[in-house]
C-alpha cells in the first residue's frame, strides 16, 4: 500500500496544481463568484496544509479535499460576511466568449454552453452543488453522497430535481 503525505515525496504546488481546479469549481458552483471561490480554495488548501494527514492513495486525498471544499464553502456561505453584501460577480466573467475569429458553429457551442451554465447557476446551492460534483468533476452517486455528507437516497433526489429544473429552465434553448 503507497502512502501518500506532505513529508514523502511529493510536493505541496504539484498536489494544489493537481486539484485547485476542483476546488475552485465546487466553491465557485455554491458561491457564483470567482473572488469567493478563490479565498474558498486558498482556506481549504492551508487546511490541507497544516492538516500534514497520510492519505492511503491519491482518490482518498481527492476525497478529502472535496470534502473539506464542500465544508468551507458552506462555512462561507453562511458566514455574515457573504449574507451582507451582493454578489459580487456576474456570470459573464466566467463564460467562454467566442473570439472573431471562431466559426459559426462554435459560436453556437459556446452560446449553448453559457445558457447551460447560466441555468445551472439559477438553481439553489444544494442542487449545483451535486450538479458540479456529477456532471463536471465525474463523481458517482456514492462519491457525492460521501463528499456532502447526505445520503444516496437524497443525492439522487437531487440530481433529478435538478435535471427538472433545468429542463425547465432550458425548455426551446438547448436540445436534450
Amino acid at each position: 500500500m503507497e502512502v501518500l503525505s506532505l513529508t514523502t515525496r511529493e510536493s505541496f504546488d504539484a498536489v494544489m496544481r493537481l486539484y485547485t481546479p476542483t476546488v475552485y469549481g465546487i466553491a465557485y458552483s455554491r458561491l457564483r463568484s470567482p473572488v469567493d471561490a478563490e479565498d474558498v480554495a486558498q482556506d481549504v488548501f492551508v487546511r490541507y496544509f497544516k492538516a500534514d494527514l497520510t492519505y492511503e492513495n491519491e482518490d482518498h486525498r481527492k476525497a478529502w479535499l472535496i470534502r473539506c471544499a464542500v465544508n468551507c464553502t458552506n462555512s462561507y456561505a453562511r458566514s455574515a460576511q457573504y449574507r451582507h453584501r451582493g454578489e459580487s460577480a456576474s456570470l459573464d466573467e466566467i463564460a467562454e466568449l467566442p473570439s472573431a475569429d471562431d466559426t459559426a458553429e462554435h459560436a453556437e457551442r459556446s452560446e449553448r454552453k453559457n445558457l447551460v451554465l447560466n441555468a445551472v447557476m439559477a438553481l439553489p446551492p444544494k442542487y449545483r452543488t451535486v450538479v458540479h460534483l456529477y456532471y463536471f468533476e465525474d463523481m458517482s452517486v456514492a462519491e457525492i453522497a460521501d463528499a456532502i455528507g447526505a445520503r444516496h437516497s437524497t443525492v439522487k433526489t437531487r440530481l433529478a430535481r435538478a435535471r427538472d429544473r433545468l429542463k425547465t429552465l432550458l425548455k426551446g434553448e438547448v436540445e436534450f
